[in-house]
Protein backbone atom coordinates (compact mmCIF):
# COMPACT_ATOMS: atom_id res chain seq x y z
CA UNK A 1 0.00 0.00 0.00
CA UNK A 2 1.27 3.22 -0.93
CA UNK A 3 2.78 4.85 2.81
CA UNK A 4 0.53 8.27 2.23
CA UNK A 5 -2.49 6.23 1.74
CA UNK A 6 -1.50 4.13 4.74
CA UNK A 7 -1.05 6.86 6.83
CA UNK A 8 -4.72 8.58 5.94
CA UNK A 9 -6.08 5.35 6.72
CA UNK A 10 -4.58 4.99 10.23
CA UNK A 11 -5.56 8.84 11.10
CA UNK A 12 -8.95 8.25 9.80
CA UNK A 13 -9.24 4.57 12.03
CA UNK A 14 -7.80 7.01 14.84
CA UNK A 15 -10.42 9.78 14.74
CA UNK A 16 -12.86 6.75 14.09
CA UNK A 17 -11.52 5.85 17.53
CA UNK A 18 -11.95 8.67 19.45
CA UNK A 19 -15.27 9.36 18.29
CA UNK A 20 -16.20 5.85 20.04
CA UNK A 21 -14.21 7.14 23.37
CA UNK A 22 -16.19 10.23 23.44
CA UNK A 23 -20.14 9.76 21.80
CA UNK A 24 -22.09 11.68 23.67
CA UNK A 25 -19.43 14.83 23.23
CA UNK A 26 -18.81 14.15 19.81
CA UNK A 27 -23.15 13.99 19.20
CA UNK A 28 -23.42 16.96 20.76
CA UNK A 29 -20.88 18.89 19.45
CA UNK A 30 -22.04 17.95 15.48
CA UNK A 31 -25.72 18.38 16.41
CA UNK A 32 -25.23 21.93 14.73
CA UNK A 33 -23.72 20.47 11.55
CA UNK A 34 -26.75 17.88 11.65
CA UNK A 35 -29.52 20.21 11.79
CA UNK A 36 -27.94 22.58 9.54
CA UNK A 37 -27.43 19.87 6.97
CA UNK A 38 -30.96 17.83 7.44
CA UNK A 39 -32.58 21.59 6.88
CA UNK A 40 -31.02 22.39 3.63
CA UNK A 41 -32.04 18.66 2.33
CA UNK A 42 -35.24 19.13 3.91
CA UNK A 43 -35.90 22.67 1.85
CA UNK A 44 -34.24 21.21 -1.37
CA UNK A 45 -36.70 18.12 -0.98
CA UNK A 46 -39.93 20.55 -1.36
CA UNK A 47 -38.37 22.69 -3.81
CA UNK A 48 -38.23 19.86 -6.46
CA UNK A 49 -41.34 18.32 -5.82
CA UNK A 50 -43.02 21.67 -5.91
CA UNK A 51 -41.15 22.28 -8.92
CA UNK A 52 -42.10 19.52 -10.60
CA UNK A 53 -45.89 19.78 -9.47
CA UNK A 54 -45.91 23.47 -10.66
CA UNK A 55 -44.15 22.53 -14.33
CA UNK A 56 -46.52 19.80 -15.09
CA UNK A 57 -49.50 21.61 -13.95
CA UNK A 58 -48.31 24.71 -16.54
CA UNK A 59 -47.19 21.98 -19.20
CA UNK A 60 -50.72 20.60 -18.97
CA UNK A 61 -52.19 23.79 -19.83
CA UNK A 62 -50.09 23.75 -23.11
CA UNK A 63 -46.33 24.97 -23.76
CA UNK A 64 -47.60 26.90 -26.42
CA UNK A 65 -50.83 28.73 -24.96
CA UNK A 66 -51.18 32.48 -23.86
CA UNK A 67 -52.73 33.60 -20.98
CA UNK A 68 -53.83 37.36 -21.15
CA UNK A 69 -55.79 39.25 -18.62
CA UNK A 70 -55.86 42.80 -17.42
CA UNK A 71 -53.38 42.13 -14.84
CA UNK A 72 -49.96 39.60 -15.20
CA UNK A 73 -51.58 35.83 -14.51
CA UNK A 74 -49.25 33.73 -12.71
CA UNK A 75 -48.29 34.05 -8.99
CA UNK A 76 -49.32 36.76 -7.30
CA UNK A 77 -49.13 37.95 -3.14
CA UNK A 78 -51.40 41.30 -3.76
CA UNK A 79 -52.44 43.23 -6.76
CA UNK A 80 -51.97 46.96 -6.81
CA UNK A 81 -55.07 49.66 -7.32
CA UNK A 82 -53.81 50.65 -10.42
CA UNK A 83 -54.39 46.83 -11.83
CA UNK A 84 -57.56 46.76 -10.26
CA UNK A 85 -58.91 49.47 -11.78
CA UNK A 86 -58.06 48.62 -15.37
CA UNK A 87 -60.14 48.00 -18.06
CA UNK A 88 -61.36 44.46 -18.38
CA UNK A 89 -60.27 42.58 -21.50
CA UNK A 90 -63.28 42.11 -23.66
CA UNK A 91 -64.45 39.75 -26.49
CA UNK A 92 -63.75 42.09 -28.97
CA UNK A 93 -60.23 42.04 -27.91
CA UNK A 94 -60.87 37.79 -28.35
CA UNK A 95 -61.90 38.48 -31.71
CA UNK A 96 -59.39 40.88 -33.11
CA UNK A 97 -56.64 38.49 -31.84
CA UNK A 98 -57.93 35.72 -34.01
CA UNK A 99 -58.60 37.82 -36.41
CA UNK A 100 -55.52 40.24 -36.76
CA UNK A 101 -52.38 37.58 -34.98
CA UNK A 102 -51.04 35.43 -37.49
CA UNK A 103 -49.01 33.59 -35.11
CA UNK A 104 -52.07 32.84 -33.05
CA UNK A 105 -54.05 28.87 -33.91
CA UNK A 106 -57.01 29.45 -31.69
CA UNK A 107 -57.87 32.00 -29.44
CA UNK A 108 -60.72 31.79 -26.64
CA UNK A 109 -62.50 33.75 -23.74
CA UNK A 110 -63.53 32.51 -20.77
CA UNK A 111 -65.47 35.41 -18.58
CA UNK A 112 -66.44 35.55 -14.53
CA UNK A 113 -67.93 37.74 -11.92
CA UNK A 114 -66.03 38.92 -8.73
CA UNK A 115 -67.56 37.48 -5.38
CA UNK A 116 -68.58 34.65 -3.78
CA UNK A 117 -68.62 31.17 -4.70
CA UNK A 118 -72.16 29.98 -6.09
CA UNK A 119 -74.09 27.50 -4.57
CA UNK A 120 -74.48 24.24 -7.12
CA UNK A 121 -76.84 21.70 -6.21
CA UNK A 122 -77.71 18.32 -7.32
CA UNK A 123 -80.92 16.59 -4.80
CA UNK A 124 -79.82 16.54 -1.67
CA UNK A 125 -76.55 17.38 -2.30
CA UNK A 126 -75.15 21.08 -2.14
CA UNK A 127 -71.69 22.36 -2.90
CA UNK A 128 -70.90 25.77 -1.79
CA UNK A 129 -67.67 26.16 -3.16
CA UNK A 130 -68.06 25.76 -7.41
CA UNK A 131 -66.17 28.00 -9.89
CA UNK A 132 -68.90 29.17 -12.46
CA UNK A 133 -68.15 30.05 -15.93
CA UNK A 134 -68.75 30.80 -19.19
CA UNK A 135 -66.42 30.13 -21.61
CA UNK A 136 -66.14 30.22 -25.73
CA UNK A 137 -65.95 26.20 -27.16
CA UNK A 138 -62.43 26.36 -28.47
CA UNK A 139 -61.32 27.01 -24.33
CA UNK A 140 -60.82 22.96 -23.94
CA UNK A 141 -58.79 22.60 -26.57
CA UNK A 142 -56.75 25.47 -25.39
CA UNK A 143 -55.96 24.63 -21.69
CA UNK A 144 -55.74 20.91 -22.42
CA UNK A 145 -58.98 19.77 -21.17
CA UNK A 146 -59.54 15.75 -21.27
CA UNK A 147 -63.71 14.97 -21.82
CA UNK A 148 -64.26 12.50 -19.60
CA UNK A 149 -67.89 11.30 -20.61
CA UNK A 150 -70.38 12.96 -22.34
CA UNK A 151 -69.53 15.58 -24.85
CA UNK A 152 -68.56 19.10 -24.68
CA UNK A 153 -70.50 22.18 -25.56
CA UNK A 154 -70.04 23.29 -29.11
CA UNK A 155 -70.68 26.69 -30.93
CA UNK A 156 -74.15 25.83 -31.66
CA UNK A 157 -74.64 25.56 -27.68
CA UNK A 158 -73.21 29.09 -27.53
CA UNK A 159 -75.05 30.93 -30.02
CA UNK A 160 -78.44 29.71 -28.86
CA UNK A 161 -77.36 30.54 -25.18
CA UNK A 162 -78.51 27.08 -23.91
CA UNK A 163 -78.99 25.89 -20.06
CA UNK A 164 -76.18 23.62 -20.39
CA UNK A 165 -73.06 22.94 -18.30
CA UNK A 166 -69.94 20.63 -17.78
CA UNK A 167 -68.35 19.84 -14.86
CA UNK A 168 -65.20 19.56 -12.92
CA UNK A 169 -64.11 16.10 -11.32
CA UNK A 170 -64.19 17.43 -8.24
CA UNK A 171 -68.06 18.82 -8.74
CA UNK A 172 -68.98 14.94 -10.28
CA UNK A 173 -67.55 13.63 -6.90
CA UNK A 174 -69.06 15.74 -4.56
CA UNK A 175 -72.50 16.08 -6.38
CA UNK A 176 -72.86 12.23 -8.00
CA UNK A 177 -71.01 10.04 -5.72
CA UNK A 178 -70.96 7.54 -8.31
CA UNK A 179 -73.82 8.16 -9.90
CA UNK A 180 -73.93 9.27 -14.08
CA UNK A 181 -74.10 13.25 -14.71
CA UNK A 182 -74.76 13.19 -17.66
CA UNK A 183 -77.97 13.36 -18.57
CA UNK A 184 -79.08 15.19 -15.11
CA UNK A 185 -80.23 18.73 -14.41
CA UNK A 186 -78.63 20.28 -11.47
CA UNK A 187 -78.69 23.73 -10.25
CA UNK A 188 -76.57 26.46 -10.14
CA UNK A 189 -76.66 29.77 -8.51
CA UNK A 190 -80.66 29.03 -8.81
CA UNK A 191 -81.15 28.04 -11.88
CA UNK A 192 -81.24 25.09 -13.49
CA UNK A 193 -78.76 23.60 -16.11
CA UNK A 194 -78.22 19.89 -17.96
CA UNK A 195 -75.11 18.75 -17.50
CA UNK A 196 -73.39 17.22 -20.73
CA UNK A 197 -69.91 16.68 -20.39
CA UNK A 198 -67.57 16.10 -17.30
CA UNK A 199 -64.02 16.51 -17.40
CA UNK A 200 -61.21 14.53 -15.97
CA UNK A 201 -59.19 15.27 -13.07
CA UNK A 202 -56.63 17.46 -13.58
CA UNK A 203 -52.58 17.99 -11.94
CA UNK A 204 -52.84 20.18 -9.15
CA UNK A 205 -49.98 22.13 -6.87
CA UNK A 206 -50.30 21.91 -2.72
CA UNK A 207 -53.92 19.77 -3.32
CA UNK A 208 -55.33 23.31 -5.17
CA UNK A 209 -58.64 21.41 -6.23
CA UNK A 210 -59.88 24.65 -8.50
CA UNK A 211 -59.71 23.29 -11.42
CA UNK A 212 -61.57 20.35 -10.19
CA UNK A 213 -64.43 22.71 -9.09
CA UNK A 214 -65.37 24.45 -11.87
CA UNK A 215 -68.82 24.57 -13.68
CA UNK A 216 -68.16 25.21 -17.75
CA UNK A 217 -71.40 27.11 -19.52
CA UNK A 218 -71.23 29.09 -22.85
CA UNK A 219 -69.88 32.51 -23.05
CA UNK A 220 -73.26 33.59 -24.11
CA UNK A 221 -75.12 31.94 -21.63
CA UNK A 222 -73.38 33.17 -18.91
CA UNK A 223 -73.82 36.70 -19.85
CA UNK A 224 -77.47 36.00 -20.21
CA UNK A 225 -77.60 35.27 -16.89
CA UNK A 226 -75.14 37.74 -15.93
CA UNK A 227 -75.05 40.74 -17.86
CA UNK A 228 -73.41 42.80 -15.82
CA UNK A 229 -70.19 39.99 -15.86
CA UNK A 230 -67.16 41.84 -17.52
CA UNK A 231 -63.92 40.52 -16.92
CA UNK A 232 -62.08 38.09 -19.41
CA UNK A 233 -59.97 36.05 -19.70
CA UNK A 234 -58.31 35.03 -23.16
CA UNK A 235 -56.20 32.31 -23.82
CA UNK A 236 -54.46 31.95 -27.34
CA UNK A 237 -52.41 29.03 -28.31
CA UNK A 238 -49.57 29.98 -30.69
CA UNK A 239 -48.51 28.73 -34.18
CA UNK A 240 -45.73 25.91 -33.60
CA UNK A 241 -42.40 27.25 -32.96
CA UNK A 242 -43.72 31.11 -33.07
CA UNK A 243 -44.80 31.38 -29.34
CA UNK A 244 -42.10 34.60 -29.51
CA UNK A 245 -44.00 36.14 -32.08
CA UNK A 246 -47.34 35.12 -30.75
CA UNK A 247 -46.66 37.13 -28.38
CA UNK A 248 -45.37 40.29 -29.71
CA UNK A 249 -48.04 39.88 -31.90
CA UNK A 250 -50.68 39.86 -28.97
CA UNK A 251 -48.72 42.53 -27.22
CA UNK A 252 -48.85 45.23 -29.89
CA UNK A 253 -52.77 44.96 -30.77
CA UNK A 254 -53.75 45.20 -27.49
CA UNK A 255 -51.57 48.23 -26.66
CA UNK A 256 -53.08 49.41 -29.61
CA UNK A 257 -56.90 48.44 -29.35
CA UNK A 258 -56.60 49.66 -25.27
CA UNK A 259 -54.74 53.12 -26.39
CA UNK A 260 -51.55 52.65 -24.63
CA UNK A 261 -49.19 55.09 -24.89
CA UNK A 262 -45.43 54.65 -26.76
CA UNK A 263 -43.26 55.28 -23.30
CA UNK A 264 -45.94 53.82 -21.18
CA UNK A 265 -45.85 50.08 -19.79
CA UNK A 266 -48.63 47.77 -20.97
CA UNK A 267 -52.17 47.71 -18.68
CA UNK A 268 -52.26 44.33 -19.46
CA UNK A 269 -50.33 41.03 -19.20
CA UNK A 270 -49.60 38.00 -20.85
CA UNK A 271 -47.75 35.24 -19.53
CA UNK A 272 -46.86 31.39 -20.70
CA UNK A 273 -46.29 28.09 -18.75
CA UNK A 274 -42.63 29.07 -19.41
CA UNK A 275 -42.95 32.34 -17.56
CA UNK A 276 -45.31 30.80 -14.68
CA UNK A 277 -42.21 27.74 -14.37
CA UNK A 278 -39.90 30.60 -14.40
CA UNK A 279 -41.55 33.12 -11.41
CA UNK A 280 -42.10 29.98 -9.56
CA UNK A 281 -38.40 29.38 -9.48
CA UNK A 282 -37.43 32.48 -9.26
CA UNK A 283 -39.78 32.96 -5.99
CA UNK A 284 -38.67 29.76 -4.11
CA UNK A 285 -35.16 30.70 -5.56
CA UNK A 286 -35.54 33.74 -2.84
CA UNK A 287 -36.83 31.11 -0.12
CA UNK A 288 -34.60 28.44 -0.67
CA UNK A 289 -31.84 31.07 0.04
CA UNK A 290 -33.05 32.54 2.80
CA UNK A 291 -33.20 28.94 4.22
CA UNK A 292 -29.79 27.92 3.57
CA UNK A 293 -28.50 31.61 5.14
CA UNK A 294 -30.44 30.38 8.23
CA UNK A 295 -29.45 27.20 8.22
CA UNK A 296 -26.17 27.85 7.57
CA UNK A 297 -26.59 29.54 11.22
CA UNK A 298 -26.39 25.78 12.61
CA UNK A 299 -23.12 25.22 10.37
CA UNK A 300 -21.45 27.88 11.81
CA UNK A 301 -22.18 26.85 15.77
CA UNK A 302 -21.49 23.44 14.91
CA UNK A 303 -18.01 24.69 13.21
CA UNK A 304 -17.56 27.01 16.53
CA UNK A 305 -18.05 23.97 18.78
CA UNK A 306 -15.74 21.28 16.84
CA UNK A 307 -13.08 23.97 16.53
CA UNK A 308 -13.40 24.07 20.71
CA UNK A 309 -13.22 20.46 21.06
CA UNK A 310 -10.62 20.24 19.07
CA UNK A 311 -8.97 22.47 20.91
CA UNK A 312 -9.20 20.43 24.04
CA UNK A 313 -8.45 17.40 22.21
CA UNK A 314 -5.15 18.79 21.92
CA UNK A 315 -4.26 20.12 25.09
CA UNK A 316 -5.56 16.22 26.59
CA UNK A 317 -3.32 15.06 23.84
CA UNK A 318 0.08 17.03 24.84
CA UNK A 319 2.45 13.82 25.67
CA UNK A 320 0.58 11.98 22.93
CA UNK A 321 1.72 14.73 20.27
CA UNK A 322 4.91 14.98 22.09
CA UNK A 323 5.63 10.62 21.62
CA UNK A 324 4.78 10.79 17.95
CA UNK A 325 7.28 13.72 17.65
CA UNK A 326 9.75 12.31 19.06
CA UNK A 327 9.80 8.85 17.03
CA UNK A 328 9.61 10.75 14.00
CA UNK A 329 6.25 12.14 13.20
CA UNK A 330 7.01 15.60 10.96
CA UNK A 331 4.44 18.80 11.44
CA UNK A 332 2.15 17.72 8.31
CA UNK A 333 1.51 14.04 9.66
CA UNK A 334 0.33 16.16 13.06
CA UNK A 335 -1.63 18.74 11.09
CA UNK A 336 -3.50 16.19 9.13
CA UNK A 337 -4.14 13.54 12.08
CA UNK A 338 -5.98 16.59 13.57
CA UNK A 339 -8.04 17.84 10.54
CA UNK A 340 -9.04 14.40 9.64
CA UNK A 341 -10.26 14.07 12.89
CA UNK A 342 -12.11 17.18 12.72
CA UNK A 343 -13.54 16.03 9.52
CA UNK A 344 -14.63 13.21 10.26
CA UNK A 345 -16.28 14.15 13.32
CA UNK A 346 -18.47 16.52 10.89
CA UNK A 347 -18.48 14.29 8.22
CA UNK A 348 -20.67 11.70 10.47
CA UNK A 349 -22.69 14.89 11.43
CA UNK A 350 -23.19 15.32 7.85
CA UNK A 351 -24.17 11.85 7.17
CA UNK A 352 -26.51 11.91 9.89
CA UNK A 353 -27.79 15.19 8.39
CA UNK A 354 -28.35 13.67 5.34
CA UNK A 355 -30.42 10.68 6.93
CA UNK A 356 -32.63 12.45 9.22
CA UNK A 357 -33.22 14.91 6.16
CA UNK A 358 -34.52 12.15 3.38
CA UNK A 359 -35.90 10.81 6.70
CA UNK A 360 -38.37 14.05 7.11
CA UNK A 361 -38.81 14.25 3.26
CA UNK A 362 -40.31 10.54 3.12
CA UNK A 363 -41.73 11.49 5.91
CA UNK A 364 -43.80 14.82 4.72
CA UNK A 365 -44.30 12.38 1.20
CA UNK A 366 -46.65 9.82 3.42
CA UNK A 367 -48.42 12.50 6.06
CA UNK A 368 -49.04 15.20 3.58
CA UNK A 369 -49.42 14.12 0.08
CA UNK A 370 -50.18 17.42 -1.21
CA UNK A 371 -46.77 18.25 -0.11
CA UNK A 372 -44.83 16.49 -2.50
CA UNK A 373 -40.78 16.01 -1.68
CA UNK A 374 -38.37 15.05 -3.53
CA UNK A 375 -34.45 14.57 -2.66
CA UNK A 376 -32.48 15.68 -5.29
CA UNK A 377 -28.90 14.09 -5.68
CA UNK A 378 -27.00 17.32 -5.41
CA UNK A 379 -28.18 17.96 -2.16
CA UNK A 380 -26.85 14.96 -0.33
CA UNK A 381 -23.88 15.53 -2.27
CA UNK A 382 -23.56 19.06 -1.01
CA UNK A 383 -24.69 18.32 2.56
CA UNK A 384 -21.99 16.02 2.88
CA UNK A 385 -18.86 18.06 0.74
CA UNK A 386 -20.38 21.37 3.11
CA UNK A 387 -20.18 19.57 6.59
CA UNK A 388 -16.74 17.70 5.62
CA UNK A 389 -15.57 21.41 4.66
CA UNK A 390 -16.87 22.83 7.83
CA UNK A 391 -14.33 20.34 9.63
CA UNK A 392 -10.98 21.31 7.20
CA UNK A 393 -11.98 24.83 8.31
CA UNK A 394 -12.77 25.15 11.63
CA UNK A 395 -10.09 22.65 12.33
CA UNK A 396 -7.16 23.98 10.57
CA UNK A 397 -6.54 26.25 14.14
CA UNK A 398 -6.07 23.45 16.64
CA UNK A 399 -4.23 21.29 13.97
CA UNK A 400 -1.99 24.02 13.18
CA UNK A 401 -1.47 24.40 17.10
CA UNK A 402 -1.08 20.81 17.84
CA UNK A 403 2.01 20.58 15.17
CA UNK A 404 3.78 23.59 16.42
CA UNK A 405 3.84 21.92 20.05
CA UNK A 406 7.86 21.45 20.58
CA UNK A 407 7.90 17.90 21.55
CA UNK A 408 10.36 18.35 24.49
CA UNK A 409 7.72 20.53 26.36
CA UNK A 410 5.15 18.48 24.90
CA UNK A 411 6.83 14.85 26.92
CA UNK A 412 6.73 16.85 30.27
CA UNK A 413 3.11 17.78 29.70
CA UNK A 414 1.12 16.43 33.08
Amino acid sequence: MNPHRRQVRENLLLALDTLRSHKFRAFLTILGVLIGTATVIGVASIFKGLDQQVVDVAEGFGTRTLFIFKWDPGIKFNVSREEWMRKPLTFEDMTAIGENCPAIETVSAEIFRWGPAVPAKYKGQEMLDTEFRGCTPTLFGNIGCELKDGRLFNEIDNMHRRDVVVLGADVVTRLFQGEDPVGKVISVDGRSFEVIGTLAKRKQILGDTGNDRIVMTPYLTFKKIYPQAKDNWITAVAVPGKISQATDEVRSLLRRRRNVKYSDPDNFGIATAESMITQFRDIMGTVVLVTVVISSIGLLVGGIGVMNIMLVSVTERTREIGVRKAIGARRSDITWQFLLEAMTLTGAGGILGIIFGCTLSLLIRTLVPELPSTVPNWSIVAGFVVAVSIGLFFGMWPAMKASRLDPIVALHHE
